[in-house]
């Protein structure tokens, strides 16, 4: 029997960690508040950087980042930046870092105020994962109004490294957004989760 061959998003080639991204996290909706903390940590990393980087780091800053726990994240004094400003295992980006532990008082702020993270995040989508019908990658955007109006809305409560373009690449992240192209097998095993 013929082994059926998978077509993909062109993006992930043929890295095995970025096809195992692509097939199994990659546009899946995610409503968990500590994964969605992962991914804006993660994101905020990238900028600048290719997403490869950080995905081959993400251990590293799992373990750096207290499991993606934002309420341990947000306790990060001075002396644990230092320690992470030397670790090998993520981005020694001081900014970065920085802001990442700032982000976290200001998410813990916004679980308060809508009980969660993930119904304060959907509402940019109305509460579903919007599909695009992209045919060919030169079609995928870089922002849209909804990562416009989110990422806006992050900038006015205080956050960092969030401009549209990062937070387009977490809508599409976190399936709130449906990226891959129309060939990729990826796309209507998505729709059907609808």
């Amino acid at each position: 029997m013929k082994k059926q061959i998978k077509t993909r998003c062109a993006w992930c080639g043929t890295d095995p960690t970025y096809v195992k991204y692509h097939d199994n996290e990659w546009g899946v909706p995610v409503y968990n508040d500590t994964k969605l903390f992962e991914f804006l940590i993660l994101e905020g990393a990238q900028a600048g950087l290719s997403w490869i980087t950080i995905l081959k780091r993400r251990e590293g800053y799992r373990k750096a980042f207290a499991n993606f726990d934002p309420k341990k994240v947000a306790k990060f004094d001075k002396k644990k930046i230092s320690q992470l400003l030397r670790d090998p295992g993520i981005i020694r980006n001081r900014l970065k870092i920085e802001s990442a532990v700032s982000n976290a008082k200001l998410f813990l702020e916004i679980q308060k105020e809508f009980g969660s993270f993930s119904k304060y995040q959907w509402q940019f989508v109305n509460g579903k994962p919007l599909a695009n019908k992209i045919r060919k990658l030169s079609e995928i955007k870089a922002t849209s109004k909804e990562s416009d109006a989110f990422s806006k809305d992050l900038k006015k409560r205080g956050f960092k490294f969030v401009g549209s373009t990062i937070m387009y690449a977490h809508m599409q992240a976190v399936g709130m957004v449906n990226d891959h192209v129309t060939s990729c097998f990826r796309y209507s095993k998505l729709l059907m989760r609808k």
